[in-house]
């Protein structure tokens, strides 16, 4: 197998698969070269006829993406400023961005995953099946199915 092939034309999608997950370019790019290491050492065990490759390298991705969060928690640094009124407009977007987060994260897999890699990857439907090896269409009625979920539970006090 090729594994030089494979990084050229999986590279980009399991980047963007971990730009979705982590929202840092710099993390994704390390987690990339992470996963692409991981697959070489192990890639006696990836069975073409039990997935595609970018399946089997996204599934690798995800686990140094986990692994890397269990190492490093996210930290928040707590202030006593008073933030000045553009700050507050700012605050209260990013109050409103956490909660769509929690929303999102508190659903289940696929809609969840499908949602992230949608508003966050900006990966397409076609690309969203290939990645879950499921179809176009089904990427598209998850997508619709959490994005109505999400909708009605923003919507509700």
């Amino acid at each position: 197998m090729d594994l030089d092939a494979i990084y050229r034309a999986e590279g980009r999608t399991v980047y963007r698969y971990l730009l979705a997950l982590c929202g840092q370019e710099h993390l994704a790019e390390e987690l990339t070269q992470e996963t692409f290491y991981q697959a070489v050492k192990g890639i006696d065990r990836y069975d073409p006829n039990r997935c595609q490759i970018s399946t089997w390298l996204c599934a690798i991705a995800k686990r140094q993406y986990l692994r890397y969060l269990r190492k490093h928690p996210p930290e928040q640094e707590l202030t006593e400023d008073v933030p000045d009124r553009e700050r507050q407009a700012d605050l209260l977007q990013h109050v409103a961005y956490l909660e769509l987060l929690q929303h999102i994260h508190a659903m289940e897999d696929p809609a969840r995953e499908v949602l992230y890699l949608r508003l966050f990857g900006d990966l397409s439907f076609r690309e969203i099946g290939q990645l879950l090896g499921k179809t176009e269409n089904w990427a598209r009625v998850t997508f619709y199915r959490g994005k109505e979920r999400l909708k009605k539970e923003l919507s509700d006090p």
